[in-house]
């Protein structure tokens, strides 16, 4: 009988489903977090490919004179 009494006056632990709706929040977070950072680095990739393509063409100009055409310098970041 006091055991009875004892667990009666005990509150009742709160149910386990907060604790793993938090779990699944930080992993959804946690992926959109490392979908945003691939999004970004290919966005980086892209956009420097692009720049080297501009920079370097792969057919070189030809020129059907032989005067030479003022260039200029290439800013670097």
């Amino acid at each position: 009988m006091p055991t009875n009494l004892i667990r009666a006056s005990v509150r009742p632990i709160a149910p386990a489903s907060s604790a793993r709706n938090i779990n699944y929040v930080a992993i959804a977070l946690t992926a959109a977090l490392v979908t945003l950072q691939l999004v970004g680095l290919v966005m980086l990739e892209r956009s420097h490919a692009h720049a080297m393509e501009v920079s370097f063409p792969r057919e070189a100009a030809t020129c059907a004179e032989n005067a030479a055409a003022p260039v200029s310098p290439i800013p670097y970041d």
